[in-house]
């Protein structure tokens, strides 16, 4: 696999690379990011290698990481075009503005100004929600996001860190409305998070939505630097922030580290090989400080997992997951049974629940 093997992003025509570059860390402006020069460096190793997929938010690193990337493209007109570029609102960068973040009508119009100004584009491939808010009800954000389509201020709308059950509701009266559709969804997966697999995936396969994973290596637990033998302070500039893994963290983190040793491969490498192979997903987030760390990233590509391999990584890692209960799974047997005929074919009722499994 390599970052030009392209695939279309959910039930869409919009073409993007398995891998997505997170800018997250683009702008020292937290105290631990990358300075505006390497993560140029890492923008344009990552478009060299044929990679169009990029991902940023008007809040990373207070804007600077819209900018930094608004720089670069600046003087790049002609590649601009090439990209799928995808921003998200929802932050509030004017503190003393009630309006300055959230999905209001209002917000998301200046929301999205701003970003289109310190991107120096005049549309956004992807304009991502970034989290969900309880009081807004969904036929605003969804009439405005579809308005800005319609101006061609935005191509495509996604959702990040929303609860199943409010996407489902908000694709729905999408569909019915006529109104443009959630083409994919953010949201934190990886051998250290899987609860994802519960219901947002899911949800994201039956309504044709790709699904693109941040955090893949669990803010770093899974890139090699920490083991069972090593628990002491890692020398990372985050570590401050995310903290450290638990007990059980350690589990998953040491059958990584071994997989890793089997393969000859980086620890990150077969983390990210992981989470790219599992079902339902489309294009995982992948990010870096530097650039020796990006490029350790990118080599997940050439990595395959054997069978066995895929079976210890799960083992170690089965989340247990709300639903469905668990009394629900123990009828397994006695549902295998129960099909429907859809056009001719036979189907099965609850078919992820044969055996017990807890996997989706």
């Amino acid at each position: 696999m390599s970052l030009d093997s392209y695939l279309t992003l959910g039930r869409s025509g919009l073409r993007i690379s398995p891998f997505t570059l997170g800018t997250m860390t683009f702008g020292e402006d937290h105290g631990w990011g990358t300075s505006p020069e390497e993560s140029q460096k890492i923008l344009a190793t990552y478009l060299d290698r044929g990679g169009n997929s990029i991902d940023t938010a008007n809040i990373y690193t207070n804007g600077h990481s819209e900018a930094i990337i608004g720089e670069y493209f600046a003087g790049r007109s002609s590649l601009r075009d090439r990209v799928v570029l995808g921003t998200k609102f929802f932050g509030n960068l004017y503190p003393n503005d009630p309006n300055g973040g959230g999905p209001g009508r209002k917000a998301i119009v200046q929301q999205l100004e701003n970003s289109l100004r310190r991107l120096r584009t005049e549309y956004v491939d992807i304009y991502w929600l970034h989290n969900f808010d309880p009081v807004t009800p969904a036929e605003e954000v969804l009439r405005t996001l579809d308005d800005l389509v319609g101006a061609g201020k935005i191509r495509y709308v996604g959702f990040s860190d929303v609860p199943a059950w409010a996407t489902a509701e908000a694709a729905t009266i999408a569909r019915f409305r006529g109104w443009a559709p959630i083409i994919a969804l953010q949201l934190e997966y990886s051998l250290l998070e899987r609860t994802a697999e519960g219901e947002l995936i899911p949800m994201a396969q039956a309504l044709g939505m790709g699904v693109l994973p941040w955090s893949p290596l669990r803010s770093g637990f899974l890139s090699g630097k920490y083991s069972s033998s090593n628990t002491g302070e890692v020398d990372t500039a985050r570590a401050g922030f995310v903290g450290g893994p638990s007990e059980s963290d350690y589990v998953v983190i040491d059958a990584v580290n071994e997989v890793a040793r089997e393969l000859g491969v980086s620890s990150a490498a077969v983390a990210l090989a992981w989470v790219q192979g599992r079902p339902g997903i489309s294009s995982t987030l992948i990010g870096a400080r530097r650039m020796d760390q990006f490029e350790a990233n990118l080599t997940a590509l050439d990595v395959t997992l054997t069978a066995d391999h895929l079976k210890t990584l799960d083992e170690v890692s089965t989340p247990t997951l709300n639903f469905p209960a668990e009394n629900n799974r123990a009828l397994a047997p006695m549902l295998q049974y129960a099909g429907a005929s859809v056009d001719g074919r036979s189907t099965t009722v609850l078919p992820a629940l044969q055996g017990g499994s807890t996997r989706y």
